[in-house]
């Protein structure tokens, strides 16, 4: 398993090392200007979210608009790396990623147009970027998800670090391979260091953590008594328990006293600098900010709204309320740096 997802995450390293590499110089001149409000655009849409997902919001968006969307759909960080190699020859318009380290390195590599008021004044500062090339719609919490038949609340940790502590030997599960997961030890090592973060993996490895594929695998070893908990994103326990009921016995903690393990990382997009429909480009984002998109993120995945007036979904905390790492998402995005100190503590 250990051979297979290591050559899966050097890939995934190759690919944003080469993106780095190749759009180094790109042009940093003006936006190119954007389409008027009158003629009919085309747009092409480079989206990481699933299309299972997000196809019902952009049939929406092409109903309600008239605009045409022609999407790309694949791995978050795969299209990042292949717009930084186009550079300024891309053919995408938008960039739709499920997480902002994604957004953070196209911005700093200066591919992402300033955004209008619009599609930044819905969402707080804190999830959308500070140069306003990028904004979050959607939001995912890092939670330790445990199983409530054998664990009280009062029994889990203050730390994501103490989980490498003796009473954890066995009990926890991870899915080092997933970008989410991968996103939580970028933040560790902004937050920690690295040094921190490769001996908390270490640590975490000679505990026996088990590693699993996906995030909803580690949380079904849960339901299932074959582990007691289990680092993941909480809509996966809220999506569920949908189903399962209140007897679900899969529930979540999110880590206090802004704990790096209680990251809220967001789902977002932003506009190419290259793309000449600029405007209409921007109105997407917008579109994906309005009440009804942002109540869709909430009944169909569980995530947290970002924008209006929309409530969270039930059985979790108020996003405002969660205290979260000082960690600026757009930092994100050394995810090359990441595979490599991950590769290096011998967990992949």
């Amino acid at each position: 398993m250990k051979r297979l997802t290591r050559s899966l995450a050097l890939s995934a390293a190759a690919a944003l090392s080469f993106g780095l590499a190749a759009c180094g110089d790109d042009d940093e001149s003006s936006p190119a200007s954007g389409t008027t409000g009158s003629e009919a655009a085309e747009l092409t849409v480079y989206s990481g979210r699933d299309e299972e997902l997000v196809a019902p919001l952009f049939e929406r968006f092409e109903t309600e608009t008239g605009t045409k969307l022609s999407v790309r759909y694949g791995d978050t960080a795969e299209l990042a790396a292949t717009i930084r190699e186009e550079g300024e020859n891309s053919p995408a318009d938008v960039f739709f990623g499920q997480d902002a380290g994604a957004l953070g390195a196209l911005d700093k590599d200066g591919l992402l147009a300033k955004l209008p008021a619009a599609a930044l004044d819905p969402v707080a500062q804190e999830f959308r970027s500070a140069n306003d090339t990028w904004v979050g719609t959607s939001g995912r919490a890092r939670v330790l998800a445990y199983d409530s038949r054998e664990l009280k609340e009062a029994d889990l940790p203050a730390s994501v670090l103490d989980l490498t502590g003796p009473e954890w030997k066995g009990k926890i599960g991870w899915a080092p391979t997933n970008a989410s997961f991968q996103a939580f030890v970028t933040a560790l090592r902004k937050v920690e260091g690295d040094d921190v973060a490769e001996q908390w993996l270490k640590d975490m490895d000679a505990n026996g953590a088990k590693a699993y594929e996906k995030n909803g695998l580690v949380r079904d070893a849960i339901a299932n008594g074959e582990i007691q908990a289990g680092l993941i994103n909480h809509y996966y326990v809220l999506d569920a328990a949908s189903s399962e009921g209140d007897d679900y016995p899969v529930k979540l903690h999110f880590f206090p006293g802004g704990d790096t393990g209680a990251l809220v990382n967001v789902a977002g997009g932003g506009v190419l600098k290259s793309s000449e429909q600029q405007e209409a480009a921007a109105s997407l984002l917008t579109f994906l900010l309005a009440d009804e998109q942002q109540k869709f993120f909430v009944d169909e995945t569980f995530e947290y709204p970002l924008a209006g007036d929309t409530a969270a979904p039930a059985g979790i905390p108020a996003i405002d309320s969660i205290e979260q790492p000082d960690v600026d998402l757009a930092d994100l995005d050394d995810l090359a740096g990441t595979l490599e100190l991950i590769e290096k503590s011998g967990v992949l």
